[in-house]
């Protein structure tokens, strides 16, 4: 086993499919349709095809951060992180009766403009920072994936990589606004699905089959589905997998601007719903290749482990380097895939840099701008907003090796702010009576103590406090320079039990899970004893979810219409009195005398 590197064909390929996405957003950002208002540039004018958004969608939310982490995760813990394909079907039918129609019948620019409507802007502006702060963190880690492939591959320096490539993003982004962003993403998206089928079909071949890598899986004990200790330190068990992932996934589909902003491009409810069931099929092929390729790496490498030995820095390594190990002899492939995973990536940061301008925008800078100003060079505003956030993002990448593997480093990024936004929403959207101070309570609550989580469980990270056992790795398959006969490499763990208080090593599948039922849990009781007479009355809606109204079609729901109904009747009826007076009075004072 010798360190590989790409070919001059594959770095031709790369070459040209970045080439391709720079064309995409000059394209849209000097020849085609100009973009002045806020709907042309974060919803592309809400006049984007369905199927084109859905790519954009999967790329956005699959990244290079699951194209890495998942096989390696499997590769070191088994198979119990598979059983996260089940959680996006739980999510859509989640998404589509709560969170959807509600942000579709507001149409908002700003899914945070729902909580000004609901509850307060101050809550607006909460969640509208949570998110921000939240992701000027998490983008680095985005940028960090692929960079990290791709030292891996041809060993240019990881940083000067990702200053490069998020350079080369922020410009397209900035300049076409969504569409460019759309187009984009499919692009890049097909290449990527193409390529890793293509090496998913060469990898299962090269071992013997099926049969032989399920074989050497259930030897090195990877295959493992039904754990149900209920213990919640565990990192991987039946219930952290299926119900944190369930969690995040609600969270990433369903209330964050990224992608609500994508459902709300098309011209319909309708489409937006099928936007969401492609999506959904998409996600489920793409999180099987990426989890079963684990697999198929570990029956590649069962007797001769490559990050034993020394072959890459980190395990998030292990699928790039396994990649080119298998599709070396096809010039091309792996260039592609390089390029296909570095695009994965950045379609997630064009993503949410695109979002988070709208957020910036709109929640903080619009209202102290003169109102013509506001509406005519609302582009040119965001276009500079994307700029300066994409290259502050850049600039925290090099704080990013320090901090865990990236599985760890997003379930821990999106624990803190996540929950208590999805809290929010979903107290706002299923619980009538639920109301500002509510609401305020739950979230502020929640969020400090997800941060106190986060912060003691990367400090003890950091420190070498807590480490996971992974299963066993061999290196007896290896050369004679490398092998040292039989070994059985299993990394050395501190018991965290005895060292780490037991709050501080929850799995970190749980942090949206618990960010969200704490906001809930202190929220419902505040808003329950703090309700004012009136409060029914101040609830639109078209702010509550229509399974809500399905349920409770005959109570407090509708109290606001028929309120208003009512008082509009008394108003006409008090009117229609007035008149009849006047009219009495005025009929009687023209009687003639008799």
């Amino acid at each position: 086993m010798n360190f590989l590197n790409l070919s001059w064909v594959d770095y031709i390929l790369f070459i040209l499919m970045f080439s391709l996405s720079l064309a995409v957003g000059i394209y849209y950002g000097y020849f085609s349709k100009q973009q002045r208002t806020a709907a042309d540039y974060l919803l592309g004018g809400k006049e984007m095809k369905v199927f084109p958004v859905a790519m954009s969608l999967v790329a956005s939310n699959l990244s290079g951060l699951s194209l890495l982490s998942m096989p390696a995760e499997i590769y070191l813990h088994g198979t119990l992180f598979m059983l996260i394909t089940i959680s996006p079907i739980i999510m859509g039918f989640a998404v589509n009766f709560i969170y959807l129609p509600v942000f579709w019948k507001l149409q908002v620019t700003s899914i945070f403009e729902y909580f000004e409507i609901r509850f307060h802007k101050s809550i607006r502006a909460i969640a509208s920072c949570l998110f921000t702060v939240n992701n000027i963190v998490f983008l680095p880690v985005v940028i960090y994936a692929p960079s990290l492939a791709f030292n891996q591959v041809t060993g240019f320096n990881l940083h000067l990589i990702a200053v490069v490539m998020s350079l080369l993003c922020i410009f397209y982004t900035t300049i076409g606004g969504l569409k460019a962003v759309v187009w984009a993403d499919t692009l890049q998206l097909s290449v990527t699905l193409c390529t890793l089928s293509f090496v998913f079909v060469m990898g299962t071949i090269s071992v013997g089959g099926l049969g032989s890598i399920w074989e050497r899986a259930e030897q090195g004990d990877r295959i493992e589905f039904f754990n149900f200790n209920p213990d919640p330190t565990v990192r991987n068990t039946f219930w952290t997998v299926i119900i944190g992932s369930t969690f995040g996934w609600i969270s990433f589909v369903g209330t964050s601007p990224a992608t609500a902003q994508r459902f709300l491009a098309v011209p319909s409810l309708s489409d937006a719903r099928k936007v969401l069931v492609i999506f959904i099929v998409l996600t489920q092929i793409t999180n099987i290749i990426c989890c079963f390729s684990g697999l198929i790496i570990y029956a590649k490498y069962y007797d001769c482990d490559p990050i034993s030995v020394g072959h890459m820095r980190k395990a998030d390594q292990i699928l790039p380097y396994y990649v080119l190990d298998v599709a070396n002899q096809i010039p091309g492939l792996s260039g592609l895939f390089a390029a296909g995973l570095f695009s994965t990536a950045l379609s997630t940061l064009s993503t949410y840099l695109n979002s988070l301008s709208g957020i910036v925008y709109n929640d903080f800078i619009k209202s102290h701008l003169p109102v013509n100003t506001a509406e005519n060079r609302a582009s040119t505003f965001m276009k500079i907003i994307t700029a300066v956030i994409g290259l502050l993002s850049v600039g925290m990448i090099f704080i990013i090796d320090k901090l865990g593997t990236l599985i760890e480093l997003m379930g821990t990024l999106i624990g803190a702010t996540l929950g208590p936004i999805l809290g929010a929403f979903t107290m706002g959207m299923l619980f009538p009576f639920a109301n500002k101070k509510g609401a305020l309570a739950g979230v502020l609550l929640s969020l400090s103590f997800m941060t106190v989580i986060v912060i003691k469980y990367q400090i003890n990270i950091w420190n070498g406090n807590i480490k996971y056992p992974t299963k066993p790795l061999y290196t007896y398959g290896c050369n004679e320079t490398l092998q040292q006969a039989n070994q059985t490499i299993i990394p050395e763990s501190v018991n965290p039990s005895d060292e780490v208080f037991w709050l501080y090593r929850i799995s970190i599948h749980y942090y949206v899970v618990i960010g969200t039922v704490l906001s809930l849990i202190v929220g419902l009781p505040v808003s329950w004893f703090t309700e004012t007479k009136d409060a029914a009355t101040l609830v639109d809606p078209d702010t509550i979810s229509p399974f809500v109204h399905r349920c409770l079609s005959e109570s407090v729901l509708s109290a606001k219409g028929k309120s208003l109904q009512k008082e509009l009747q008394t108003l006409a009826s008090n009117d229609i009195k007035e008149d009849s007076k006047e009219n009495t009075k005025y009929s009687n004072e023209q009687k003639p005398l008799t």
